[in-house]
């Protein structure tokens, strides 16, 4: 079945080796296509003949897009990749390789990666202790406070 929904991700030159990271850190991940700027249209794009224009990658069956295209736009936390995780060390996996080399630690799971784009890695069973009523305060209370999510330090607060 063919996706109708792919993301593209704007990098002002980074978007090979931004996709390059992201197949590294997700299992069952690849790069499927580099595409090149030509000469045609250089007056608009300002890109050299042969440096990339977009890079087609695939995440555990998701199709992205990084597109080289400029300095014009930024990443901001408006949009943001959730990441759901079974266990802690899929947590400090996905956290440690998305912060590393720049990456900027936020709360409640959040983090920006290097190139500035935003993830939430977060436990699969958060909202499933959400969603019992006398717990869901403390709960809450409890993941405000973190940046990265500790699994246990959640289970204990849902007791």
């Amino acid at each position: 079945m063919k996706n109708i929904i792919t993301p593209c991700l704007w990098f002002d030159t980074e978007a090979e080796e931004a996709a390059n990271l992201y197949t590294s850190v997700f299992k069952n991940s690849r790069i499927d296509h580099i595409s090149r700027y030509n000469k045609e249209g250089k007056e608009i794009h300002g890109k050299d003949s042969g440096t990339v224009m977009t890079v087609n990658f695939t995440i555990n069956g998701q199709p992205f897009v990084a597109l080289n295209g400029g300095p014009l736009f930024q990443f901001n936390e408006a949009v943001s990749f959730q990441i759901f995780c079974d266990t802690q060390e899929e947590i400090d996996h996905y956290w440690n390789s998305l912060t590393k080399d720049g990456g900027q630690e936020s709360q409640c799971g959040w983090l920006k990666d290097k190139y500035g784009v935003s993830w939430q890695v977060i436990p699969s069973m958060l909202g499933e202790l959400m969603s019992v009523p006398d717990k869901a305060e403390k709960i809450t209370k409890t993941f405000l406070q973190m940046k990265k999510i500790d699994i246990n330090v959640l289970e204990q607060a849902g007791r």
